[in-house]
């Protein structure tokens, strides 16, 4: 008895140690946050399979016109996952999840152009996917107002110099004339005198 209890004790410890040593699956929130983390995640380990698999039906047929049309292979279309903020070597922040019924959509700090991108999701087969080619075709429409267009609206509104005229003011602009500077004369008592030629 005292045999089979310490056999599966070792056996418990041995598995315990065999499942430290590796590394544990990433989960992703079912969320247009957690569809970038999987784009991200599959751009950096060069998996083609996972970043297919984060795009949508029309994101893929965008990426498999641009590859004919650039004469590329599709895995070199793909690599970056069709976002320019997966270039970062870590994650960039993310801000501002937005989401109206089957379209979705996150900011993400582009570090190399140095402000926020919104990156386009939709809800395809359950799952969220990036919608880069939805958009292209005019089949999808953002959830609401990105943080960044807030901002840029408010710092429009703050700075907006202009003066709005007044509906009822009446300004003929006819009666105003320019002023002309008169040509430079010499008078001496009413005369007008000449340079003396050259010689």
């Amino acid at each position: 008895m005292r045999h089979i209890f310490f056999c599966t004790f070792l056996t418990a410890i041995g598995v315990m140690i065999l499942a430290c040593g590796q590394p544990a699956a990433k989960t992703y929130d079912d969320s247009p946050t957690g569809a970038y983390k999987r784009l991200f995640d599959a751009v950096k380990s060069k998996n083609t399979d996972a970043i297919r698999a984060v795009m949508s039906k029309k994101t893929l047929e965008t990426a498999n016109m641009m590859s004919a049309q650039w004469k590329r292979p599709l895995e070199t279309v793909l690599e970056n996952g069709m976002e320019e903020s997966t270039f970062s070597p870590t994650l960039p922040q993310i801000r501002d999840e937005r989401v109206k019924g089957d379209a979705g959509a996150v900011e993400v700090y582009n570090a190399k152009q140095k402000g926020w991108e919104d990156v386009p999701f939709i809800r395809e087969d359950g799952v969220w996917k990036l919608a880069i080619g939805d958009m292209m075709a005019g089949s999808y429409e953002l959830p609401g107002e990105s943080e960044s267009q807030k901002e840029q609206e408010a710092a429009n509104a703050v700075t907006n110099n202009m003066i709005p005229l007044n509906a009822n003011t009446n300004v003929n602009t006819n009666t105003i004339k320019p002023i002309v500077p008169k040509p430079a004369s010499n008078m001496m008592n009413g005369n007008v005198t000449r340079p003396a030629p050259n010689k």
